[in-house]
């Protein structure tokens, strides 16, 4: 099973892009916690150049508490990342962390139908942006 769900988009404004992805999260029900920006970071840390690249913390509320209410140590799965990043060829690479793969195998069965909920709304989220 691969770990993460993903595509590729035509090369457009970064920026624009993140907005759509942060659109479809909320669609969802997730809303964006955190970003780290890997191009900056890296350039300031390593002085290392990268393309655009972005990780968003998303998080749906009533999914992350439906999970830790059975077992508080997924907290360390939480949030899902989304990442875009700008690839070679010139396109974007959207991409989420495949829960069923991170989580479902681990602690209670319970844990498993959860995590396929949310990587349909995560898949949805990923098909839906273009």
């Amino acid at each position: 099973m691969a770990y993460h769900i993903s595509k590729e988009v035509e090369k457009q404004d970064f920026a624009q892009l993140k907005e759509k992805v942060i659109e479809a999260l909320k669609t969802e029900g997730f809303g964006v916690l955190t970003e780290i920006d890997i191009k900056a970071t890296m350039k300031k840390k390593l002085d290392k150049e990268y393309k655009p690249f972005l990780i968003l913390g998303a998080c749906n509320p009533v999914f992350a508490d439906k999970v830790l209410s059975i077992d508080p140590n997924m907290s360390a799965m939480l949030p899902c990342n989304v990442s875009l990043r700008e690839l070679d060829s010139g396109k974007i690479e959207i991409s989420a962390i495949e829960p069923i793969a991170a989580m479902a195998g681990m602690g209670s069965p319970d844990i498993k139908p959860l995590a396929t909920e949310v990587s349909e709304k995560l898949a949805r989220v990923v098909a839906s942006v273009n």
